[in-house]
C-alpha cells in the first residue's frame, strides 16, 4: 500500500529541513491532536500512540543528508515505511513530500487505509506550519 501526502512547500532550506526530521523529538510536534503518548526512546528510535490507535515504535532505517528521512517499524509485524523526501527550491525554501509503504494483506489495507491517510496529511500540514526549525 502506497500513500503519498501533498507536497509541502515549506520556507526553510533543505538542510534546516533535514536537521530538524533526523532530531526525533521534533516529530512530537508533527504529529496529530489525537496524539495520547509520544516517547523517544534512543536517537534512532521512538514510541507514540494516536487515540484508538495501539502504539507504534518508529526507527531511523536511512537517511541521505538533505534529502531523505526514511522511518520504519521496529516490529516486524507490520512492516511499513515513511519516508520524507525533501528537495531544494531555493537557498531558504524547500520541498517536502512525506510516503507511507507498507505490505498489508487486503483486509488490512482496507481497514487501515483512511486513518494512515490522515495522518499522513496532518503530519505534512504540521510540518509546513512549522516556523521554529
Amino acid at each position: 500500500m502506497h500513500i503519498e501526502a501533498p507536497k509541502k512547500n515549506i520556507s526553510k532550506g533543505d538542510k534546516e529541513v533535514f536537521d530538524y526530521l533526523t532530531d526525533l523529538k521534533n516529530f512530537e510536534k508533527l504529529m496529530p491532536e489525537s496524539i495520547e503518548k509520544f516517547v523517544v526512546l534512543n536517537e534512532d528510535k521512538f514510541l507514540f500512540s494516536l487515540k484508538g490507535m495501539p502504539e507504534i515504535v518508529l526507527e531511523r532505517k536511512e537517511q541521505i543528508p538533505y534529502n531523505k528521512i526514511v522511518l520504519g517499524a521496529a516490529n516486524d509485524k507490520l512492516p511499513f515505511t515513511l519516508t520524507a523526501n525533501i528537495k531544494s527550491t531555493e537557498d531558504d525554501a524547500s520541498e517536502v513530500t512525506l510516503s507511507f509503504e507498507g505490505q498489508f494483506n487486503a483486509m488490512m489495507a482496507m481497514m487501515v487505509k483512511k486513518p494512515i491517510t490522515n495522518f499522513m496529511e496532518k503530519l505534512s500540514e504540521n510540518l509546513e506550519s512549522i516556523h521554529s526549525i
